[in-house]
């Protein structure tokens, strides 16, 4: 009996086949980006970049997400529907590193790039993937929460999932520099809210009531990072240092009144931009790079209005 992915699999696959193509029926190349979501401010950064980088090199882009990042099956059905309409190129930033692999396997035997961006899959379709290197950020989110702390005492993550490459790579990377390089610091929990404010708001108050020891907490994205700083303020909790991930308003105001330590931030802008310019490249025969890493930095209320932070933030 057939799963409902195999049935989208095997529409898309006769959709990519025998459509006629959506490129040709226009003057411009058209390269839809599918994205992990579309409520938080993050992707609308990355829009941004997306929107730049398609009006300075004269191509048509849409750009697209489920409505929270738990909805698996709904982004299966938009990177189906996109790859029907066969396109020039794609981007793709996957919610689940694996259940897109045979859609993508379609892609690339119908001739269309594939441009991972923010996260990628566990294959090797995608031609590239632009975006952070999440590994080493949270590495270094860890560091600065053992400085913040004095090394030692308990702390716990509330992440935003444990499927997609972003995910797995800000909790490990986490987890791994905590074990290494911070052996006085104890990761009692790991929760995963999905992404949205109000589930980790909830599992943080939970947090501080089960650890009423606890000194820090690390939010791995947007959703997270604003829950945990909620969850933290309504519960009254006091001397608790929270390291959140990415900007948007609410989390710089955060930090600035000093609820929040500090944030890592990323390039969204510079994500979107070169996921396009890398799928048109790819599009045309050349050879892109595996890897383009769009950046990082760590911010707090002393530097975020450094020119050189200030213009990676957005509201």
């Amino acid at each position: 009996m057939l799963n409902r992915r195999t049935l989208i699999g095997a529409v898309a696959a006769t959709a990519i086949l025998a459509s006629s193509s959506f490129a040709s029926a226009a003057d411009k190349m058209y390269i839809p980006l599918i994205s992990k979501g579309f409520q938080h401010q993050f992707w609308q950064a990355v829009k941004a970049g997306a929107d730049k980088a398609a009006d300075e090199f004269g191509v048509e882009i849409t750009f697209e997400g489920p409505d929270n990042e738990t909805m698996v099956d709904r982004q299966i059905d938009m990177l189906a529907a996109a790859l029907a309409k066969k396109p020039t190129a794609i981007g793709f930033a996957a919610l689940d590193s694996q259940a897109a692999i045979p859609l993508l396997r379609q892609a690339k035997e119908a001739g269309i790039p594939v441009i991972a961006f923010d996260s990628g899959v566990d294959s090797d379709i995608p031609l590239a993937t632009a975006s952070t290197d999440n590994v080493a950020a949270a590495a270094l989110a860890a560091d600065k929460m053992a400085e913040l702390i004095g090394g030692k005492g308990q702390v716990a993550v509330v992440a935003h999932d444990q499927t997609s490459r972003t995910g797995i790579d800000r909790r490990d990377g986490f987890l791994n520099q905590i074990k290494a390089k911070h052996p006085g610091i104890e990761v009692v929990t790991v929760q995963y809210g999905g992404g949205d404010h109000l589930k980790s708001t909830e599992l943080t108050k939970a947090i501080l009531t089960a650890n009423p020891d606890l000194k820090g907490i690390f939010g791995t994205n947007e959703g997270s990072a604003i829950g945990v700083a909620n969850g933290v303020q309504e519960m009254g909790a006091k001397g608790i240092t929270i390291i959140g991930y990415d900007s948007g308003k609410a989390q710089k105001e955060a930090i600035r009144s000093g609820l929040m330590a500090g944030a890592i931030t990323q390039n969204p802008v510079g994500i979107g931009y070169e996921t396009v310019k890398a799928a048109i490249e790819a599009s045309k025969g050349k050879k892109v790079p595996s890897a383009i890493d769009t950046g990082f930095y760590y911010y707090d209320a002393k530097n975020m209005d450094n020119p050189e932070i200030s213009a990676v933030l957005y509201d």
